[in-house]
């Protein structure tokens, strides 16, 4: 009996989950900026079938989730030449959207060329590579830019120059003033820092992924010595993948990295549901896993830029975002369980565990609903049931702990080895999505 209910149970945890393998992120533009002969140019690769489709793609993390999906996926279906064609109708409002000034003067921008990807899954975004022009004024020292909001985050990098700028424009916020010979770099801390919460946010909350396979080692024990042993090896590998990665010395193509990552969560997930405690071998196989994972961290880090000259406290910053995010998950994943915990060791009462985590379970269940919007989005960069329903499959997991707590391994049992399931089929799923669809 024990076991159907914690199949039920995972499967529902399952069917919660999987709504997030099927969003697609809206990633930011990356634009490449030279000045030469008096002539700025934009090489700006972005996903152009959201512009197209008239989709405001401030605060949206996925295009299914907006009205014009089933436009932004007919889009997708046009063969390059058509699409181009396409685009090419609508060059003078792109172009006319993006807001360039020197030394205060306005720069006014035409499309040239127009790159358009290969037809793939239509489900998932293609790459467009735009190139916009313009003349700069004879003496001009600087120029700024302003990326349309409605057109997402744009990561702006100059080139050409010694001590580049590079800059993250979002919500129409405009760029610094860039230096047309250079000289806009950030210093070695203000690089640091500013690169802390890019590696923050690719864990938490963009990379699913990662948060799940960190879950798969928390749920692994409920002792702390397993934790460190497997937290420990995971940094250290993926530190080392994510420098080499960076530094261009190592390169595995995405098609590969990410169905392995994939296969690292079901690994570890079925590993729980099998084990209760640390294998001899176990820190070996994360260590392994982690390399793999460095490497999609360097992929992430790739396409957001590394500035030329501050390119060591960057890397150590984005590092540290992304230790910092892991931290955060399995600090929050304690605290989510600890009261069972507590439960389970006979420390609390178990009318009060029950009661607390059914109270959690609607709370979070509530927040869903009501936090739901535009504004959710754009801070967690997804629907606020996606992180909060799970939550709430977890809480009602927990209150089958508390209430059959005079079991053996209760919270084992109803918490641990459902969570394990989950987490297991959605990165079968990934697996499955990322290798055969």
């Amino acid at each position: 009996m024990r076991a159907i209910i914690s199949v039920l149970g995972a499967a529902l945890f399952w069917a919660t989950c999987v709504a997030l393998a099927w969003a697609h992120e809206v990633r930011p533009a990356i634009g490449d900026m030279t000045v030469a002969g008096g002539i700025l140019t934009l090489d700006i690769t972005l996903n152009a079938e959201a512009i197209v489709a008239g989709v405001d793609l401030e605060g949206v993390a996925d295009t299914n989730e907006t009205a014009q999906a089933e436009q932004v996926d007919a889009l997708r279906a046009l063969e390059p030449d058509a699409f181009a064609e396409r685009l090419r109708a609508d060059a003078a409002q792109i172009a006319g959207a993006v807001v360039v000034t020197a030394d205060g003067s306005p720069v006014p921008l035409e499309m040239g060329g127009i790159a358009v990807g290969p037809v793939g899954n239509v489900d998932l975004p293609r790459d467009t590579l735009v190139t916009l022009t313009g003349a700069v004024p004879e003496g001009a020292h600087s120029l700024q830019v302003r990326w349309p909001a409605e057109y997402g985050a744009l990561i702006l990098r100059q080139q050409g120059v010694e001590e580049p700028y590079t800059g993250y424009l979002d919500n129409g916020t405009p760029s610094d003033e860039i230096a047309l010979g250079g000289g806009g770099q950030d210093t070695a801390a203000e690089a640091f820092l500013s690169y802390v919460p890019v590696g923050f946010d690719h864990i938490l909350p963009k990379g699913l992924d990662h948060i799940l396979f960190v879950l798969g080692l928390f749920f692994l024990s409920t002792h702390i010595r397993p934790l460190l042993w497997q937290v420990s090896a995971f940094t250290l590998a993926h530190t080392v993948t994510l420098a080499l990665g960076a530094m261009g010395w190592v390169t595995v193509p995405a098609s590969i990295v990410e169905p392995l990552i994939a296969a690292s969560i079901v690994f570890v997930a079925v590993e729980n549901i099998l084990s209760d405690g640390l294998s001899r071998w176990r820190p070996i196989v994360v260590f392994v896993f982690g390399l793999l994972h460095g490497l999609g961290f360097a992929s992430v880090l790739g396409e957001f830029g590394l500035p030329q000259d501050q390119f060591i406290p960057a890397l150590i910053g984005f590092n540290v975002g992304v230790e910092l995010g892991q931290l955060t998950v399995i600090a929050l994943a304690f605290l989510l369980v600890w009261m069972a915990l507590r439960v389970d060791e006979n420390e609390v009462p178990e009318h009060t565990g029950q009661a607390f985590y059914t109270v959690l379970a609607l709370a979070f269940v509530a927040l869903g609903w009501l936090l739901d919007g535009p504004g959710f989005v754009s801070v967690m960069g997804a629907p606020a049931p996606v992180f909060l329903w799970p939550l709430a499959m977890v809480s009602l997991f927990c209150v089958l702990s508390a209430t059959h707590v005079d079991r053996l391994e209760a919270y084992r049992t109803y918490v641990a080895i459902p969570v394990s399931v989950g987490i297991a089929l959605v990165g079968f799923y990934w697996f499955v999505e990322r290798v055969f669809l």
